[in-house]
Parts: structure tokens; C-alpha cells; sequence
């Protein structure tokens, strides 16, 4: 399987500066962000620190959800021995996700996220942990259900590095 990173290198040649700006757990599907200059990188990865960055995730999770929107406000770090896990832990750093129900169907619950933060894993470990129910398909957090971890990553806004322009892709799961 051919990664994002090579097939840029094959598009644009070698790069003095990483391109990937937005990445996803490999197993997530959906859209990312690469920088096609040093500058363009700086200042997209820039929105991203100073959460200019709009992100929007859907999922299908096990079970159903018993609150139709909210917030998870859940510090967390990684967990040192069962890496590459992460956990909710006081000494964390903070991590937020609102989320909204879109529906549930045959004891699964479809469901829209918005990351305040962007942590490792953070979708994932809120569900499980937060929400208490995983991602389908999750092997780290839930149960190898499926066939692959129904995570996506549906929409992305930012402004243009050169342009100023604020940009909105979406990407159908």
C-alpha cells in the first residue's frame, strides 16, 4: 500500500519540509492537508496550534448513544505502558469534543464530532472511555467489530496561506 507521503514526493519531488500538515490515524479515512511550500506549512500548521482549523469527523460507534449532543471535556496522555495507547489522566493535557448524534440504527449510533483539541487518538479515546462506546471497529479501544475503524475525517476549513481566503472541503464516508 502506497502512502500519502509517497505518492507527494512522486507528484511535487522531494521537499525540504514535511508536506503533510493534518494527519490521520492510518486507519482513518478522509481528507488531509499538504503544504506545497515551507511557508504554506509554517502558516497552515499555524491555524492548526492556534485552532483556526475547523474539523469535522463522522463515525458509527457500538451501541447506542444515550445524549443526543454534547461536549467531552477529558484531559488526556499517553498511556507509557501499553503504548501507543492514550488515557484520560488528571495530569493530561486538555482535550474537548463536541458531538452531536446524527442517528442510530440497529444498536449503533451514527455521530458527527468537532475537535476543540487535536490529541492522538482523541476521537477514539473519548468514545470509548468518555461517551462509553468505541468506534466501531476499533482495535485499540473497542472490539475488532468490522472490517476497519469506521472513523472519517468529512470536513476541513481553514484560510489560505498565500490567498487569505477561507476554504471548506468535505469529503462524503
Amino acid at each position: 500500500v502506497r502512502s500519502v507521503e509517497a505518492w507527494a514526493r512522486e507528484r511535487y519531488g522531494e521537499k525540504d519540509f514535511p508536506m503533510i500538515v493534518h494527519r490521520l490515524d492510518q486507519s482513518t479515512s478522509g481528507i488531509l492537508i499538504l503544504a506545497k511550500s515551507k511557508a504554506a506549512h509554517y502558516a497552515l500548521q499555524s491555524q492548526f496550534i492556534h485552532r483556526t482549523v475547523e474539523k469535522r469527523y463522522v463515525a458509527l460507534l457500538e451501541g447506542e448513544v444515550a445524549h443526543k449532543s454534547g461536549t467531552i471535556d477529558l484531559p488526556m496522555r499517553l498511556d507509557y505502558d501499553n503504548r501507543p495507547r492514550q488515557m484520560i489522566s488528571s495530569d493530561g493535557k486538555q482535550a474537548t469534543t463536541e458531538y452531536e448524534v446524527l442517528g442510530i440504527k440497529d444498536g449503533r449510533t451514527r455521530i458527527l464530532f468537532r475537535p476543540i483539541t487535536g490529541r492522538t487518538h482523541q476521537l477514539r479515546v473519548h468514545m470509548a472511555e468518555g461517551l462509553g462506546n468505541p468506534i466501531l471497529g476499533d482495535r485499540l479501544y473497542g472490539k475488532q467489530s468490522a472490517g476497519r475503524l469506521m472513523l472519517h475525517a468529512g470536513e476541513l476549513s481553514f484560510t489560505h496561506p498565500a490567498t487569505g481566503e477561507r476554504l471548506r472541503f468535505t469529503c462524503t464516508p
